[in-house]
């Protein structure tokens, strides 16, 4: 092939970076309990969950507070307003909260006490969520009545994207969904980008990154050394290998099952969230 030849080819072929369709029927699959919808969300569309000691944090998209509630019935301890815009992720670095504040892309360290805004930082890797040969068709919840499903929200206009910068609602596209906290670094899934990264907080780059299985990755948690991540389209759960990226095992949600969003682990037990408003948990 000579070097025009090349180039013409090149030219015409789709570049895509790291992200894949994966077949999950070709994922070992692992047997999990059955689902149980714990309580109701104290907001009306939670979509970010973080498991603590002290309790569960929510983060809901639809008031965007972030609640703190007791696993056995969910109820408050506490909660607040953030400066999240429609916000679908939350995890706590031992001292505050991270928010993935999704439209604005951003993520958003706050006081974990009344939700003052330390520091906002660009999200790595936000953008247009685009669509891939192969693509798993967009899914609602099975709670929602045929008349309650969302119409897809129209684009936004106007407005560059200039790296490195924090740009407000003035952004185009959308941010992160699943966040989480380890050993002073902070993972972050963004569906437009179909990755998880690893960042560094204290330089803000990003040192790692794995492709998600899917188009719409949103809660991550860990089991161990290993990284699960929600895809909402796919209405499963992956495991991964973060060092290599891998996909290890999968956990299949029935089609009547309520549908994925936010999730973490605690205790052995897997814990989601469907924004319809309901927080489930199954066995691992």
């Amino acid at each position: 092939m000579n070097r025009r030849s090349f180039l013409t080819v090149t030219a015409a072929a789709p570049m895509v970076y790291g992200a894949r369709v994966v077949e999950p029927a070709k994922i070992p699959l692992r047997k999990a309990g059955k689902v149980e919808t714990v309580f109701k969300s104290p907001g009306p569309k939670p979509n970010g969950l973080q498991a603590t000691a002290e309790g569960l944090w929510i983060m809901d998209q639809g008031d965007d507070k972030a609640y703190l509630v007791a696993y056995a019935d969910g109820k408050v301890i506490r909660s607040f307003a953030t400066e999240a815009d429609k916000a679908s992720g939350i995890t706590h670095d031992g001292q505050a909260l991270w928010l993935a504040s999704t439209y604005s892309r951003e993520l958003i360290r706050c006081d974990a006490m009344t939700g003052k805004t330390i520091r906002k930082y660009f999200t790595p890797g936000g953008g247009i969520i685009y669509k891939m040969a192969g693509d798993p068709a967009g899914r609602s919840s099975p709670l929602l009545k045929p008349a309650a499903a969302e119409k897809p929200a129209p684009a936004k206009k106007g407005g560059g994207f200039e790296q490195g910068y924090v740009m407000g609602a003035a952004a185009p596209g959308t941010g992160a969904h699943g966040l989480e906290w380890r050993e002073g670094k902070l993972w972050v899934a963004v569906p437009p980008a179909r990755m998880v990264y690893r960042v560094d907080p204290k330089t803000w780059t990003v040192e790692h990154s794995f492709a998600s299985a899917g188009n719409r990755p949103h809660g991550i948690g860990w089991e161990g050394k290993y990284l699960w991540c929600t895809d909402s389209n796919l209405n499963a759960f992956f495991k991964h290998d973060v060092e290599s990226g891998a996909i290890l095992e999968r956990i299949q949600l029935a089609d009547s099952d309520p549908l994925p969003h936010g999730m973490t682990t605690w205790q052995g037990y897997l814990w989601y969230c469907d924004d319809v408003g309901v927080v489930c948990k199954l066995k691992m």
